[in-house]
This record gives structure tokens, C-alpha cells and sequence, in this order.
């Protein structure tokens, strides 16, 4: 039978996450209003399917949370079986990690988990990407 006993260990505090300056933050804010006004949302706002059964994209936006800044779609639900009429999805999602402000960018899996591809991108490589990659759809 093992001994099993109790012992302390040291733990070292948790890193505190970096402050994003409110610079960045504005130019961020600024820049992500500019890409979903010119380019996502003519790009997947469409009108209503004929088929009424359907979700579609009815608004695309940006909003803040904690160092974590989404871009997120408005879904529209006029099933029969529809729990609520709207909906919304979070599709990208950008991490400040400093580094001379740097973003993690992520997207969502299917699977409602966010998935990191890429590490350490400045705010143009990011909206470049937001805008061109097939994985930053809603």
C-alpha cells in the first residue's frame, strides 16, 4: 500500500494578464468597425431563404470581454421549433498577449471550443486574416 501522505507545496501566483492601453484598444475597435461594415457584412448578410425554415445572418458585431475582443453574428430563427426567434455566435476571437500589441487570433470549433491558429499576430494580420480565411466565417 503507497504512504499518502500530505505535504505543502509551494505555488507560485498566476501570471496576470497584460493591460491592453487604450491606444490599441480604440485602433482596434476602430479598424474591426471598418472591416465588418465594408467587407462581412455585404459579404453574409443576405436576405431572408425562401425556405422559412432556415437560420440566417441578420447582424454581424464586435464586443469586448475582459482582454478578449469577438466578432460575433446574429443568427435569425423563424423555424416552428425555434427556441428563441435570434440568436447569437461567436465566430473569431482575439486575444491581447502584448508583445508590442500582439493577438492570439482563434476561431470557434463546432464543438463550442475556441481553437488557436494563430499566435502573436499584429492587428493587421488579423483583420487580413479575419477577412480572407475560410476558418473566421459565421
Amino acid at each position: 500500500m503507497a504512504d499518502r501522505r500530505k505535504m505543502w507545496v509551494h505555488r507560485p501566483p498566476k501570471a496576470e494578464e497584460p493591460k491592453l492601453p487604450g491606444a490599441i484598444k480604440a485602433t482596434l475597435q476602430e479598424k474591426a468597425t471598418d472591416l465588418v461594415e465594408r467587407v462581412l457584412k455585404p459579404k453574409f448578410i443576405k436576405p431572408p431563404p425562401e425556405k422559412e425554415l432556415l437560420n440566417y445572418v441578420v447582424d454581424i458585431y464586435t464586443k469586448w470581454y475582459r482582454n478578449y475582443f469577438y466578432f460575433c453574428a446574429k443568427y435569425c430563427s423563424p423555424g416552428p421549433n425555434a427556441l428563441s426567434p435570434h440568436f447569437e455566435s461567436k465566430f473569431a476571437r482575439m486575444e491581447y498577449v502584448g508583445l508590442g500589441a500582439r493577438f492570439n487570433l482563434s476561431f470557434m470549433r463546432h464543438t463550442g471550443q475556441w481553437v488557436e491558429i494563430y499566435p502573436a499576430l499584429s492587428l493587421d494580420e488579423c483583420f487580413r486574416a479575419i477577412e480572407h480565411d475560410p476558418w473566421f466565417q459565421p
